[in-house]
């Protein structure tokens, strides 16, 4: 079966898949980012203070996690199509509701379901386009998908921009959270074009329906797929158990190098939301901030097409390994510009961290979604995003009381650190591990399970 889907021609399905995933992605980085862009006006309406304005980010990186580990099970139960349109909906209402909230509790509520939705994505779409992309090109193309998070991320910016800053002021957060809600609807749309995962209908024993998706997408015919359908283990505490069994090394790679990424990432951004971009450290209008975050992701943009190129090219170890690594040294130039009080050095050195930030996060989801085997992918993708989860807020909460107790260098310092650790895993990965570039998934799995 996966010779067909791993010597497949680029077709204009596989385009067609790739850019309904990545749309959905891009609308999870828009919901991620727009509250850093309007949290200063959200902070005006509700007059929170700024324990309240960090519990915001807290809850929602506990969503997150709780998400992904449901619907990533749930992703390997009842296949990836069903949780791709599940997901997308909980994530459209619950946004829908949150841009309405009359208080700041029940904002907090809609906030978390909100979450739950986005997390959910990060395993089903992580999983899929894993399963569905050539072998020669499958690290470029889930590259490229992740790219569409620095797009959210600019359109976040800009929605911020348009909305707060120029048109109504500290009202236009709720207007900014509903255009998230309905630029789902178009979402909802292109996911309804994109096929169950023949990888995951095959190893549920379906081989006709497998067979017939392949077709599909290769347009190469075959009587039958053959197939060696895995055994589902029937409850989440099975399937973690088994990937804890069979599979420990990929999951402590994904849970280390997600906890690394999670909390130096998300951390970078709150700590320089909350507590850089003010008065007295760089002071900056409220207005000005969805700025600084348009700047910034189309640095990360630039960021994640280098690593598009390099993951199949250059290969994943030495990828994840330079991204993590340049991403702690790129933090402490934040820091040297932030202590200077100038925006325009802060800019740019924010622009340069989010930049190698994201070399380190989009080479990371690819490395370690294929070192799963099939019917365990979603799983222990959603394992290790919610690991992850934990991570940002351990970033959130630590960054916020280094900083206060320390000051703003002993915080960076500490943001460095989250990064070296995905550095070190990385590092243990080059030296002990094997190159997966241009390998099937089954081939993967197999070389992986041999003593």
């Amino acid at each position: 079966m996966s010779d067909r889907l791993d010597r497949a021609p680029w077709r204009p399905i596989h385009r067609r898949i790739a850019g309904a995933l990545g749309i959905g992605w891009g609308l999870d980085a828009f919901e991620v980012q727009i509250i850093g862009s309007v949290i200063p006006a959200i902070a005006a309406s509700f007059a929170l203070s700024r324990g309240q304005q960090i519990a915001v980010f807290v809850i929602w990186f506990i969503g997150l996690g709780l998400g992904a580990a449901l619907f990533g099970y749930l992703a390997d139960r009842i296949g990836r199509r069903r949780l791709f349109i599940a997901t997308l909906l909980l994530y459209s209402i619950s946004a829908l509701a949150t841009a309405a909230a009359p208080s700041y509790g029940l904002f907090m509520v809609f906030r978390f379901l909100t979450a739950l939705g986005v997390g959910g994505e990060y395993s089903a779409v992580a999983s899929a386009i894993s399963e569905f992309m050539p072998a020669r090109g499958r690290g470029r193309t889930n590259a490229l998908v992740m790219n569409f998070w620095s797009l959210g991320g600019v359109v976040a910016g800009l929605v911020g921009v348009l909305f707060v800053s120029t048109l109504l002021g500290s009202s236009g957060w709720r207007v900014a959270l509903l255009f998230g809600a309905l630029s789902a609807v178009y979402g909802l749309y292109a996911r309804r074009l994109v096929p169950e995962s023949p990888r995951w209908l095959a190893s549920q024993g379906r081989l006709a329906e497998a067979n017939a998706v392949i077709e599909q997408v290769t347009g190469i015919s075959r009587d039958h797929a053959e197939y060696l359908p895995a055994e589902l283990n029937s409850s989440m505490r099975a399937q973690l158990g088994e990937l804890w069994r069979e599979h420990r090394g990929s999951l402590l790679l994904g849970m280390v190098l997600d906890f690394s990424e999670a909390s130096a990432y998300y951390g970078l951004f709150t700590f320089v939301s909350v507590f850089v971009l003010r008065a007295g450290v760089v002071s900056v209008p409220a207005g000005t901030v969805p700025y600084f975050y348009v700047v910034a992701n189309l640095g990360a943009l630039a960021g994640g097409l280098l690593v598009s190129w390099a993951l199949d090219r250059v290969g994943r170890r030495p990828t994840v390994f330079f991204g993590y690594a340049a991403a702690a040294g790129s933090s402490m130039l934040v820091a040297a510009a932030a202590l200077s009080g100038s925006p325009g050095l802060t800019l740019g050195a924010f622009t340069v961290a989010v930049f190698f930030a994201t070399t380190a996060w989009v080479s990371a989801y690819p490395t370690f979604t294929e070192l799963f085997p099939t019917h365990l992918r979603a799983s222990g993708v959603g394992a290790s995003v919610a690991v992850g989860r934990i991570g940002a807020i351990v970033g959130a909460v630590v960054l916020a009381q280094v900083a206060s107790s320390f000051g703003l260098w002993s915080a960076f310092a500490t943001l460095a650190g989250l990064w070296a650790i995905g550095a070190g895993a990385a590092g243990v990965w080059w030296l002990r591990g094997f190159e997966a570039r241009g390998m099937s998934l089954e081939d993967i799995t197999s070389h992986l399970a041999q003593p």
